[in-house]
């Protein structure tokens, strides 16, 4: 697989015109909820640690489509222990790469080449159930990039992939504006249209896993995966489409965290990989459940958990996951002797560990829910200096990806739709 050369995307932004004006480029240093915190730590300082891993971001992970120099995807599967082997896309990380692109514009001059180019290949693999969502996996077929067939299934979505998407589009819309070849604004309202059909459950209200369950059955129908509670993009969904659903799914959303959190790990703060409702009520999930035997616990998927929820408080103010968050940023300083390095990559509800190791993607996110309260300012500061000491080339892409974003909210760079920075 040969990566896109640096040079094809200055090409591209050559002879695709004049590019749209930057109306927020990177550094945007937002105003957040009072009381959040930064680092205490000079603020070029954080912008320039962003920019840097940003730039080892790109290089180790963006590649063009054989034959379709307009495409880019994220490609994720460098350690080749995706299945099948030959994975080298899903949904998840084209999120991951289009809100990128959207916040570090201005600082990269290809950003919007970048974006339409992920964009296109968007377009390329939509999910067979849903237009407008995303196939959540692709793979190298012989040199050419093509969904994942049955018994995977990576033609149909998931619901993080589809809200990352929708909200980068958002996130365009609002940078570079939609009267151009691409109207973002436009796209990420057909993508909400779909989303509110196919990733909500029309009976609960709920995040569903994708657009592949249906909503009557039994034993995904009403499950969540709490790494899906993406509450500020959703808060961001409402504003833009004046759809009350998402209101509803908001509200519900806050409902299961608080279920799961008071009766599972109230003294903790731990959230499992995925959730059933089962006798009219949340509960963890059976081992292997969807995909392994810590479905229940907190896992890979709920690594990114105190970075999706905190952030919604952090730019919205709103208060109802706050005894979670205070719990969980509790338990974690005294768990790990304020040490980030004893972080365990995997935990059962009652913070038991499930390994011996560490991992950034488990780390990063708890310096977002650090941000939270000025109590948590010197377990902060230490996360920023050990999250920044560890070089990209020692991790690979779910970790940098996870640690890339989250750093751009410590930083103070997460504007959102909502909540924009003066022009």
């Amino acid at each position: 697989m040969n990566k896109a050369p640096y040079f094809l995307f200055l090409l591209l932004v050559m002879f695709s015109g004049l590019q749209a004006v930057i109306n927020y480029p990177f550094p945007q240093h937002t105003t957040y909820t009072p009381g959040v915190i930064l680092p205490q730590v000079n603020r070029n300082v954080m912008d320039q640690a962003v920019e840097s891993f940003y730039d080892d971001w790109k290089q180790a992970y963006l590649r063009d489509v054989p034959g379709a120099p307009d495409q880019t995807y994220v490609f994720y599967n460098e350690d080749g222990e995706s299945e099948p082997d030959n994975a080298v896309s899903v949904s998840e990380g084209q999120g991951y790469g289009m809100m990128l692109a959207a916040y570090m514009a201005g600082y990269d001059p290809q950003a919007q080449a970048i974006f339409d180019n992920m964009f296109r290949y968007y377009l390329a693999f939509q999910s067979i159930l849903t237009p407008s969502l995303m196939g959540w996996q692709q793979m190298d077929e012989d040199g050419e990039i093509v969904p994942t067939p049955p018994p995977y299934g990576g033609d149909d979505s998931a619901t993080d992939g589809d809200i990352d998407i929708a909200y980068a589009l958002l996130l365009a819309d609002k940078q570079w504006g939609s009267s151009g070849p691409i109207n973002y604004l436009s796209q990420a309202n057909a993508m909400m249209d779909a989303m509110s059909d196919a990733d909500v459950n029309l009976q609960k209200f709920t995040l569903k896993l994708g657009d592949w369950v249906e909503d009557g059955d039994k034993k995904y129908g009403k499950a969540t995966r709490q790494s899906d509670f993406i509450l500020n993009s959703l808060r961001n969904f409402y504003e833009s489409s004046n759809n009350p659903i998402w209101n509803t799914v908001i509200t519900n959303t806050y409902s299961v965290i608080n279920e799961l959190f008071n009766n599972y790990a109230a003294n903790t703060g731990l959230l499992p990989d995925f959730a059933e409702f089962k006798n009219n009520a949340y509960v963890p999930a059976k081992p292997n459940f969807l995909e392994d035997d810590t479905d229940g616990d907190y896992s890979w998927n709920s690594s990114r958990i105190p970075w999706r929820i905190a952030t919604d408080y952090i730019l919205s103010g709103d208060t109802r996951a706050l005894t979670q968050l205070n719990t969980l940023n509790n338990w974690i300083q005294t768990s790990t002797n304020h040490k980030p390095q004893n972080i365990r990559a995997g935990y059962e509800l009652d913070g038991t560990p499930l390994v011996d190791y560490d991992d950034l993607a488990f780390i990063a996110p708890f310096a977002v829910s650090a941000m939270i309260s000025d109590s948590n300012q010197a377990w902060l500061n230490t996360l920023w200096t050990f999250i920044n000491q560890q070089p990209s080339a020692s991790e690979n892409y779910y970790a940098n990806s996870i640690r890339l974003l989250c750093l751009i909210v410590v930083s103070g760079n997460w504007w959102t739709p909502i909540n924009l920075p003066p022009i």
